[in-house]
């Protein structure tokens, strides 16, 4: 595990130069923290390492779609990898350019299509012939040329969570590599469409790149024999999928090594690359604060009731995903053994199982680590709980990037 832009100062929790407690105080918990400093310095990893081999690093917007994220990350040079026409809003609305998107995803539908086709996105990743049949009929009523970039199945095995691996042949995601090649073949028969790209994504959470760079060579094997049957490939798509350390002494992934290998592997092949990070630009530069609300001792249990719960941070619950519980201040009172849980009424509301952690007491601040991917853009307002706030600091200074729902917001659009 680490953090990205959080450490410890006098025993106090502090995003940058700005102490955790004091943003609880202000902005309420529970209430995720991100640090922009933290998201620059990784995404600046992907972007220096490739500098001076033609490439885009194309953030996957739905790790976090907040729009001072991704208006962050715009004005740092990234382009943006979508897979809905509510993450291509959120990409327009924050600044970010069209020419600069990457539309993936097996199931686009025609209003997505047309939407990003009157934006002008920089291609589509498509995943079966039907899908480029229906992007070539659209883009023909448009009198528009649709980039096209093939999503190949390279049926290399991910070794992560099954919910979140994708490269396998039996998978939904993607197209055989043998039936891509005949797919180029068949090209001609989509007039509106241009296709010039190949692309893949075998799964995520990766934190060992071997499966990424077999990928690769499967995918560079490809393109030759596709240029040597005289079709123009033109950009390489090698997806996201890099992941990061949840649990202390989890070994991190190499991504500078990684990195440096696939530089030697596009290496005079007059290939575009794109790169499709999420996870390993934003999760570790943020955290879930919540406030402990009451002690509980069963027969059997120790248990912690917190006031953040699995509609705020779903991954536990779904996944048993494990993020380190720490105290945003460190006090001389020993450890516990207990469950973390929430309000909602299920028993599946945790945070964490049988985990040692500080002897927090109620009203004492807790903070969920790595928590910038993939926990805000999956809450939801189960039990009619309204979502909590998004605060981005900029080293000395903090500001709310998304306020507090309320009760009203709720029940917007509903009626009696």
């Amino acid at each position: 595990m680490r953090l990205a832009g959080f450490d410890y100062r006098r025993e106090a929790l502090y995003c940058e130069e700005v102490p955790l407690a004091e943003i609880a105080s202000r902005a309420g918990t529970p209430c995720y923290v991100y640090s922009r400093r933290g998201i620059l310095d990784s995404f600046r990893t992907y972007h220096q390492a490739l500098e001076g081999i033609p490439h885009r690093v194309c953030y996957a917007v739905k790790a976090n779609s907040n729009l001072a994220v991704l208006a962050l990350l715009e004005r740092a040079g990234a382009g943006f990898d979508i897979v809905s026409g509510g993450e291509l809003y959120r990409v327009l609305q924050a600044g970010g350019e069209a020419s600069r998107v990457v539309f993936s995803g097996v199931g686009k539908t025609a209003p997505e299509i047309e939407q990003a086709l009157e934006a002008g996105i920089h291609c589509f990743n498509c995943e079966s012939e039907a899908e480029l049949g229906l992007i070539d009929a659209l883009a023909a009523r448009r009198g528009v040329r649709a980039r096209i970039g093939l999503r190949v199945n390279p049926d290399v095995d991910a070794a992560t969570h099954p919910y979140i691996s994708t490269g396998l042949r039996a998978h939904k995601f993607g197209i055989a590599t043998a039936e891509a090649e005949a797919i180029f073949g068949r090209a001609a028969a989509f007039p509106n469409l241009t296709l010039e790209g190949v692309s893949c994504h075998i799964g995520s959470q990766l934190l060992d790149t071997a499966p990424l760079a077999q990928a690769l060579d499967r995918l560079l094997a490809l393109v030759e024999r596709l240029r040597a049957r005289g079709v123009e490939v033109r950009f390489l798509d090698l997806g996201g999928g890099v992941g990061v350390p949840y649990r202390p002494g989890e070994r991190a992934a190499d991504v500078a090594g990684f990195l440096a290998e696939v530089r030697q592997k596009m290496a005079g092949r007059d290939l575009f690359l794109l790169l499709e990070p999420g996870r390993s630009i934003v999760a570790e530069a943020g955290v879930l604060v919540t406030r402990v609300l009451y002690r509980k001792n069963s027969a059997a249990k120790e248990f912690v009731v917190v006031d953040a719960a699995m509609n705020d941070l779903i991954r536990p619950s779904l996944y048993e995903a494990h993020h380190e519980i720490l105290p945003v201040r460190k006090t001389a009172r020993g450890t516990i053994l207990a469950d973390v849980v929430g309000p909602v009424c299920e028993t599946g509301d945790f945070l964490a199982l049988d985990r040692e952690l500080e002897n927090v007491l109620p009203g004492d601040l807790l903070a969920v680590a790595t928590a910038g991917a993939y926990c805000f853009v999956a809450a939801s307002n189960y039990n009619s709980r309204p979502r909590p706030p998004e605060v981005l600091v900029e080293g000395d200074r903090w500001r709310l990037v998304r306020a507090r729902e309320s009760y009203a917001d709720l029940i917007r659009g509903e009626e009696v």
